[in-house]
């Protein structure tokens, strides 16, 4: 039966079969108005993403017609809305596709890339000789890469959507204009940003009404954002790319609005429209890696999250974790995660600018070189050297490149659809704000996404800044296929510790016994070849923590920002259930719990 054949089927079994909820009333899109809920099963495709309006422009999307790309980037949309401190226009990141007709995984790379006039030393002050604090560096236009997410949408809806992009930007539009309920997090979001949003008056303008944050339970109205979208709708990206709105980006950053009475010190940045112009969203080759019975696929250069993502399964592969207990199951997660990190930070960055041997890194005879490195009664000191890439069991090469610090304030989102296509796409503008700085009468943030990079030139590396390139990212949006069909999606955000949080997901799900919904609740920890281990309450309680440290590990709350508990990441994750049925799921609790929804739920 071909694709499309079979989507209509569905779609007319799953309504025939009386599985749409009978006396929901309807929202103002058509779709059954249920509340918020991480788990959702049924037909005819899905959404899950942090925020319940953004999943829910999605779903719309694929009610009219779309298919997975299209809700992926309807949400993507609205999250640009409800979500602006984590994702927008203004930002960039990556989008993987598995494409059900030709069975195959593709990529595009949206990351931000540096403006031309950008060297090694652009973070070091010249009057001092010293490289400027990390707060000045962020809150700047210094730190504002080209944005890549409005051409990702673009590139993404030419090669597989069926819906123009003014289609798709349409219920996100509609939302900014209308305005949605401000909840707790995001007026602590906005509260802990107030002195950075109170520095520029576009900025102020927007997200602090009468110079406080907004209330929560207020509406916060983007006009300006909807007028955005409308452009982009009308004219494509090149409004953006070679247009008056790339025009005025490029202005913000090199003139920010300053609001007269900060005491910040707010740099200008570099960004010109040429550099604008000269921006692309290249097609990347996934990673990928045969872990047990499955094929997972990852995000590959210029992020560092399949890579370590699936050099880390290959390490653990090599392992048994089925038979082992709890305690022996995290040890060699943590000690994996150790090796996995030390090899990325010292040879993954941007692949136009840094051979990176992505092939040798993923490869099961290096993953087996580093495998016997691991103690099962002890844990190895941190930081640990990284592999040598020319062979050599249980060899390391000496003292790797530094990380530098990652921003956590990303987001994810996954999508399929009644063909068999899905989506996992992960987007950022760095830090929670990005650089603070909204583009005048354009409504929305700018990215501070070049702090991505090791700012400071004597630490030396492969990710030192540098005209055109793109600053390395740990962003991990990933495809699981078995048998060349998906079976699962998922992704986080959480800077560096994305990865880890991906990893640790695959790991609960294939190995420890889980299911996907208990999988992505259970509780976190991330090592990044670091002296201590970052960990949530449950990890922190857990009986295991006494044991663990007795082999040598050291843990310590993970930062809680703008939750009462420490917390690590924010999954968006779905699995195929066969038969056409799938199951979406989203935090239940973390970042106030997300919301996964399916077209047709059978409950």
């Amino acid at each position: 039966m071909a694709a499309r054949t079979l989507a209509a089927a569905v779609l007319t079994i799953g309504l025939a079969a009386g599985l749409a909820p009978a006396a929901a009333q309807a929202d103002s899109n058509g779709l059954p108005d249920r509340a918020k809920r991480p788990v959702a099963e049924g037909f005819g495709g899905a959404v899950s993403s942090v925020d319940e309006d953004a999943t829910k422009a999605g779903l719309a999307v694929l009610k009219r017609g779309g298919n997975a790309v299209d809700a992926a980037v309807a949400t993507a949309a609205a999250l640009g809305v409800t979500e602006p401190y984590s994702a927008g226009i203004g930002g960039g990141g990556y989008f993987v596709y598995y494409d059900a007709a030709s069975r195959s995984v593709q990529a595009i790379d949206g990351r931000e890339t540096a403006p031309a006039a950008m060297t090694e030393d652009s973070f070091v002050d010249p009057e001092t000789g010293e490289v400027i604090s990390f707060d000045e560096a962020v809150t700047s236009g210094l730190s504002v890469g080209v944005p890549g997410t409005p051409l990702t949408w673009e590139r993404a809806l030419a090669n597989w959507g069926r819906l123009d992009l003014r289609k798709n930007l349409a219920p996100a539009t509609k939302l900014a204009e209308q305005g949605f309920v401000v909840d707790e997090e995001f007026h602590g979001q906005t509260a802990a940003n107030h002195e950075r949003f109170a520095a520029f008056d576009s900025t102020a303008e927007l997200f602090l009404p009468d110079g406080q944050p907004p209330a929560v339970g207020s509406t916060l109205r983007n006009p300006d954002l909807a007028e955005t979208y409308r452009l982009l709708g009308e004219q494509g990206t090149s409004a953006l790319y070679d247009g008056d709105l790339g025009a005025d980006v490029a202005r913000t950053v090199q003139q920010p609005p300053v609001a007269a009475d900060t005491d910040l010190i707010v740099r200008p940045g570099l960004m010109e429209p040429a550099d604008l112009a000269a921006y692309t969203a290249p097609d990347r080759e996934p990673t990928g890696v045969r872990y047990g019975g499955v094929d997972v696929y990852s995000m590959p250069p210029t992020s560092s999250g399949g890579i370590a993502v699936g050099e880390a399964l290959n390490i653990l592969d090599g392992f048994d974790l089925s038979t082992m207990d709890r305690t022996a199951q995290w040890h060699h997660y943590l000690e994996a995660s150790k090796l996995a990190y030390a090899d990325r930070n010292a040879y993954v960055a941007d692949p136009e600018f840094v051979d990176v041997p992505t092939d040798t890194l993923l490869s099961k005879e290096f993953a087996a070189s580093r495998a016997c490195l691991i103690d099962p009664n002890v844990a190895a000191p941190a930081p640990v050297e990284p592999g040598q890439l020319d062979g050599g069991d249980c060899t390391s090469s000496g003292a790797g490149a530094p990380q530098p610090y990652e921003g956590t304030s990303t987001t994810h989102l996954v999508t399929a659809d009644a063909w068999g296509n899905v989506v996992s796409y992960t987007l950022t503008i760095e830090q929670t704000g990005g650089s603070g700085i909204v583009v005048p009468d354009r409504g929305f943030l700018l990215n501070n996404e070049l702090t991505d990079f090791t700012i400071d030139p004597a630490e030396g590396g492969p990710n030192l800044p540098e005209p055109g390139k793109r600053p390395r990212s740990s962003m991990s949006p990933t495809i699981v296929l078995e048998n060349g069909r998906p079976k699962l999606a998922l992704g986080s955000p959480g800077g560096a510790t994305i990865i880890t949080t991906v990893l640790q997901t695959l790991l609960n799900r294939f190995d420890l016994g889980m299911n996907l919904p208990d999988a992505v609740a259970a509780p976190r920890m991330s090592q990044r070849n670091d002296e201590v281990t970052y960990a949530e309450q449950g990890i922190l309680d857990s009986p295991e923590r006494q044991r663990l440290e007795e082999l040598g590990h050291r843990f310590e709350p993970a930062p809680a920002d703008f939750s009462p508990n420490p917390e690590l990441g924010a999954v968006a994750a779905l699995e195929m259930l066969g038969h056409g049925k799938v199951r979406a799921v989203a935090e239940p609790e973390r970042r106030g719990g997300g919301s996964a929804e399916v077209l047709i739920p059978t409950g």
